[in-house]
């Protein structure tokens, strides 16, 4: 609990934001609600009730122009150019934590206050260390590992040492009721249509056909726009083959999809780009465990920065993660968490 300090809890409408509001408000703290509107939403959510129930007053934020620029384009952009996105973990860095917190600033808030869930534990140096939470199946420590040491030391976690179960235990015995009952999707923008159409739609562009070979190189079928696809993906092909075929590299300069069955998605090693560190950048081989996507378990592997130096990382800023056992479809775009334990060392795009 951070005594005499305002906390601006962003409150999404979901149970985990509003038992986590609850939580700092029964701690005495100074706190403001905010609600974030990225333009792509079916309806506004009303937190009238919410903030009566909470006693604390409710700020609406428009962060449209933001979330457009950041998330939306980074989005298009990266499927266009033959990879695949991770629109949840730009969206946490530039939007939740930076647009949203300048806002809580001009309020007056010092810290921010978030549902997810993820835990922080100060280190030696008396900053935060991100942590996974105490319940694994929920934990959300994948998504925040872009967050710079200046973010997540002004940044407050309440529900990291709750199980999700926990949480709707408690939010029944206190009568909290929130005013949005789904879960939040994945892709929050992506409502009714597939994400190619999305594409299509905000791009104004048509869909380009092209030749589906083996990793032979035997033309197979033909595809009908290399947006449509990514790495380890069966559906959509329609290739018959002596056992289903996989998308297992998508080649935008010739817009040939090359596909291969699943025993040859895999691979012992890969490249990162854009490295970021949560804390002390790691400046030599070192064991780690890396997490190549979301709904993937941590691997055992070896990180191999790059240098310019004995201590410097190369401008390129790209490290080098070999794994002790192949990993299957390691996907060009996709963010890689890489962890000591449970603490989450950095992140950087697979290249």
């Amino acid at each position: 609990m951070k005594k005499n300090k305002k906390i601006a809890i962003a409150l999404s409408g979901g149970i985990d934001s509003l038992v986590a509001a609850y939580i700092l408000k029964k701690k005495g703290a100074d706190l403001v609600g905010i609600h974030f509107q990225t333009g792509y939403e079916n309806k506004k959510t009303d937190l009238a009730e919410t903030g009566a129930c909470l006693g604390i007053e409710i700020k609406y934020v428009d962060l449209a122009e933001d979330f457009e620029i950041h998330v939306i384009n980074y989005f298009i952009q990266t499927y266009l150019a033959g990879k695949t996105p991770n629109p949840c973990i730009i969206c946490n860095k530039k939007i939740k934590f930076d647009s949203l917190y300048s806002t809580c600033s001009d309020l007056g808030a010092d810290f921010i206050a978030t549902g997810h869930y993820a835990k922080l534990i100060k280190n030696k140096s008396g900053h935060n260390s991100l942590v996974k939470a105490d319940d694994l199946s929920k934990d959300q420590s994948y998504f925040l590992a872009m967050l710079s040491q200046e973010q997540l030391d002004r940044t407050i976690f309440p529900l990291g040492n709750m199980r999700k179960s926990d949480v709707k235990s408690f939010a029944a015995l206190n009568g909290l009721i929130p005013p949005e009952k789904k879960e939040s999707q994945d892709i929050c923008f992506i409502k009714h249509n597939s994400f190619s159409e999305f594409i299509l739609k905000k791009q104004g562009i048509k869909s380009v056909p092209g030749k589906i070979i083996t990793t032979s190189g035997n033309v197979i079928g033909t595809h009908n726009g290399l947006h449509k696809f990514t790495i380890g993906q069966r559906r959509g092909l329609n290739c018959p083959g002596p056992a289903p075929y996989h998308v297992k590299k998508i080649d935008i300069k010739s817009n040939t999809l090359v596909v291969g069955f699943k025993d040859e998605l895999f691979e012992k090693e890969l490249f990162l780009g854009n490295i970021h560190f949560t804390g002390r950048p790691v400046t030599r081989c070192r064991k780690i465990k890396t997490k190549i996507r979301y709904r993937h378990k941590e691997a055992d592997s070896v990180f191999i920065p790059e240098y310019s130096g004995s201590t410097e990382i190369t401008k390129k800023n790209r490290a080098k993660i070999i794994f002790n056992e192949p990993q299957y479809a390691v996907t060009p775009g996709q963010i890689a968490v890489f962890y000591d334990n449970d603490q989450v060392l950095g992140c950087g795009t697979i290249q």
